[in-house]
């Protein structure tokens, strides 16, 4: 397992599963999921795009003027397009608009997590329904959803088959 976190750059490996880790992160007050995905996926042969970075400042400008934001979004928006897979993680104390955002341009490629209390679960729920995305409520059993994806990888297991809330 590799793990690349924004805004380094990258190239996947021949054969190499790439999956974008979506899901809220909030200026860093949303809990760090991305640490129980890149633990239980450590032993595996993957690439993991983290947008989650060390060096984040909340203070930078939010504008396409500010080079670190923009950079921040285009790092973002190249993983999005280029990997097999968005894991998205919804965390019930935020809003998570971007990653709503990132979940209507790229659903027909995600396995979401979104336990009960996120603000907006109803409607994650119908798009999960109406157009067969992978949904589950509790982070470890999602996360189990993408191991077994990549155990099945080498007979097209990524992107994932569709399977109902669990």
């Amino acid at each position: 397992m590799r793990e690349i976190q924004a805004p380094n750059e990258w190239k996947r490996k021949e054969d190499e599963p790439v999956i974008f880790l979506a899901g809220s992160i909030e200026m860093g007050s949303a809990v760090q999921w991305q640490k129980a995905v890149v633990s239980m996926l450590s032993k595996k042969e993957v690439l993991l795009l983290n947008p989650r970075r060390n060096d984040w400042d909340p203070s930078w400008v939010q504008s396409i003027t500010n080079p670190q934001f923009k950079q921040q979004v285009v790092w973002e928006l190249r993983g999005l397009e280029n990997c097999d897979t968005v894991f998205m993680y919804f965390d019930p104390d935020t809003k998570s608009p971007i990653t709503l955002l990132e979940f209507g341009l790229h659903f027909n490629k995600t396995v979401v997590c979104c336990p009960p209390g996120f603000w907006r679960r109803g409607n994650i729920e119908v798009v999960c329904d109406r157009y067969k995305v992978p949904l589950y409520d509790d982070l470890y059993k999602a996360i189990t959803h993408i191991e077994e994806d990549l155990e099945d990888t080498n007979s097209g297991g990524l992107p994932s088959a569709n399977s109902p809330i669990q």
